[in-house]
């Protein structure tokens, strides 16, 4: 329940916000393809990840997206603690 997801700069926590957030997604089929990915341990044994790549929602346009998020070991399962994701249209000029 303290997991925190942001989305296109909206903020969901906890599971039952985060799974009604990407039910309500409106595409039907998606691709995607990661481009870049690094990953670095952090200090209290989580990992941290960023991954770059492109995606593709039903027939819209291919678009550029940017995700990081951090895994945390819990009970020897590794939760995803935090997501932040992004399209990477904001930067097109």
């Amino acid at each position: 329940d303290a997991s925190c997801l942001t989305w296109e700069g909206q903020q969901f926590q906890g599971k039952a916000a985060i799974v009604e957030k990407l039910s309500s997604l409106p595409f039907q089929k998606i691709q995607h393809s990661i481009t870049a990915q690094d990953h670095q341990p952090t200090p209290d044994s989580c990992i941290i990840s960023m991954v770059v790549g492109q995606l593709k929602a039903d027939e819209d346009p291919i678009m550029g997206f940017h995700q990081m998020f951090l895994l945390k070991n819990i009970n020897d399962a590794w939760v995803c603690t935090n997501d932040m994701f992004r399209l990477a249209l904001h930067n097109f000029g």
